[in-house]
Parts: C-alpha cells; sequence; structure tokens
C-alpha cells in the first residue's frame, strides 16, 4: 500500500499574501522532500473543527502559524517547546507519533530564531540599545530574540503602554529593563537604538516614520551612537508594501534596514528542520533558493 503524500500547509487571516508556500517548496524542491504545502484561511474560531479534521488525516507533518493564530492555537495543541511554551504563542506545530496512533501536535516558536538570524546576518553579535515598536505576539518574540543577542534593557514604543503589561512582563522575566513609551517622541528613542524591531503592521509606523524624519540632523557623519558599534539597524517585520515609510525613514539618516522577509526566511528554515529532520535544510545552498523564491538577494555570509 503507498504511504500518503506528507502535508503542511500554513494557517492565518487573511492568507493571500504569505509567502510561506514559495517558501517552503523552494525548499523541498531542493531538500527533493516530497511535501505537499498548502494554505488555509482561517479564524481563531474555526481552529477546533480545522485541527480536530486534520488529527485524523494520514501524512501531515507540519502547519507555519501566522496572525491572528499565533496566540489562539495554544489551546488546541496537546504541548508546547521552548520560546512557544515561555511566550505563550507559537508559529509551527509538529505532528510527532504518539502510542494512541494518532498524533501529538507539538507547539513550537521560530520567530524568535528568524529574528536573531537576519540580525546576525546582518553582523550584530550584541544589541546594546534595542527598541521593540510594539507589544503583540511578534514583539515577545523580538523580546527573547534581543535577549539571545545579550541585551540588559528595552524600550518599548506602543500605542498604549497600559495595555502592553505581557510584553514588558516577559522582558522582566527574561532578566531585562524594561521602558514602556508611548509613540509620542517615539522617534527620539529610535534614533538612539542600535538595533530596533518594528512589529507593527503595514503603515501603521507611519506616524513614526514623519517623526524620524522631522528630527534635527546631526553633523557626526552617521556615526554611531557612543558605545555601539554601527549606526543602527531596523528590521521592520511588515514587508508588504516594501519599502515601508519607516524603513525609508532610518535609511535617510544613515541606519541599516532588514526586508522583513529576512526573518521570515530564517524562521522557516527552522520550521523545514522540524518538519523533515533535515539539519542541512540550514545550508547555505538552500537558504538561497529560499531567498530566490521571495525576491531577496542570496546569502553573503
Amino acid at each position: 500500500m503507498t504511504a500518503p503524500r506528507r502535508q503542511a500547509a500554513v494557517l492565518g487571516h487573511p492568507i493571500g499574501h504569505s509567502r510561506s508556500p514559495a517558501l517552503h517548496r523552494a525548499a523541498y524542491a531542493a531538500l527533493g522532500e516530497d511535501i505537499d504545502y498548502g494554505s488555509f484561511d482561517l479564524v481563531p474560531e474555526q481552529l477546533g473543527d480545522f485541527i480536530s479534521k486534520v488529527r485524523d488525516e494520514a501524512g501531515w507533518c507540519g502547519l507555519s502559524v501566522t496572525m491572528p493564530l499565533k496566540s489562539a492555537l495554544v489551546a488546541h495543541v496537546d504541548r508546547v517547546v521552548g520560546h512557544a511554551a515561555s511566550l505563550g504563542a507559537l508559529n509551527t506545530v509538529v505532528f510527532e507519533p504518539s502510542p494512541s496512533g494518532r498524533p501529538a501536535l507539538v507547539g513550537h516558536n521560530t520567530d524568535v530564531a528568524g529574528i536573531v538570524e537576519a540580525f546576525r546576518h546582518a553582523g550584530v553579535e550584541r544589541a546594546v540599545r534595542p527598541v521593540v515598536v510594539g507589544a503583540g505576539n511578534t514583539a515577545l518574540a523580538a523580546v527573547a530574540a534581543i535577549a539571545e543577542l545579550g541585551a540588559t534593557s528595552v524600550r518599548f514604543l506602543v500605542r498604549n503602554p497600559e495595555r502592553a503589561g505581557e510584553a514588558a512582563g516577559l522582558a522582566e522575566r527574561l532578566g531585562l529593563d524594561a521602558a514602556l513609551e508611548g509613540f509620542a517622541g517615539g522617534a527620539e528613542a529610535l534614533e538612539e537604538a542600535d538595533v530596533a524591531v518594528s512589529t507593527l503592521p503595514p503603515r501603521a509606523a507611519d506616524g513614526l516614520a514623519d517623526e524620524l524624519s522631522a528630527l534635527p540632523r546631526t553633523d557626526d557623519g552617521g556615526a554611531a551612537p557612543e558605545g555601539v558599534a554601527h549606526r543602527g539597524v531596523l528590521l521592520d517585520v511588515a514587508y508588504d508594501p516594501w519599502p515601508s515609510k519607516v524603513s525609508l525613514a532610518w535609511e535617510e539618516r544613515g541606519g541599516r534596514v532588514l526586508h522583513g522577509l529576512e526573518m521570515l526566511v530564517y524562521q522557516a528554515v527552522e520550521q523545514i528542520v522540524l518538519f523533515t529532520g533535515r539539519d542541512d535544510a540550514r545550508t547555505r545552498e538552500v537558504i538561497d533558493v529560499m531567498c530566490d523564491s521571495v525576491g531577496l538577494p542570496r546569502r553573503t555570509r
């Protein structure tokens, strides 16, 4: 009897813009893995029925999870591990064999690795003055990432500081001093950052971009702030449309911008390792074809 073809998919809403199918299909082709990778447009209220259905379908190896499902899906898996457990949010579900005959669903969070690797590829080995814009699920991953990059503190720029307690609480649990600040005047905090992550949806950071552009120019020729090794690197996770207004404002002031797809590539690499058991998914050759699939330049490091 022929074994069923392996399946994986990305879940979220809306899902039509997702680049995950292109990334995963390119990697599986390069690795010689026969995995059918699709997409499902789902809202949290539909998760229970969907998960019950796929538990009983043969061949599933994994799910990629995007907004607005990262926290909601935690209640539908059998256990969460690693960063998914500490953040209370997952972006990956792995189907593992279990004694019952039905697969055990295990939640992981590879967003943290995606952010860390994007910065490390850009030459950032340590975060000295990090700023995180936003306080949602991706902001939680950003906090864990900058902790891995050696940060001892973090400044949050949020619309409503009173609603950012979860992000601040995570920072404190990770040993970081956390400061919550509103968007008003936030451009000055960005100007002082050596590492910044904007986790806001598309165009939501446009106001901050205007403030950043309006700040007085210095005559230091783009030199790095005292105590940091570079002018500043911004990762903007909102990659569509691109370039974003905040990324343009950052570059105008001498900083370096990382395309949001950089994070997406590296978090997908870790998902592919989990879905296939293939550590060679991390090789430059595989990452290059993934970059090709979404129009990013190939890696040089």
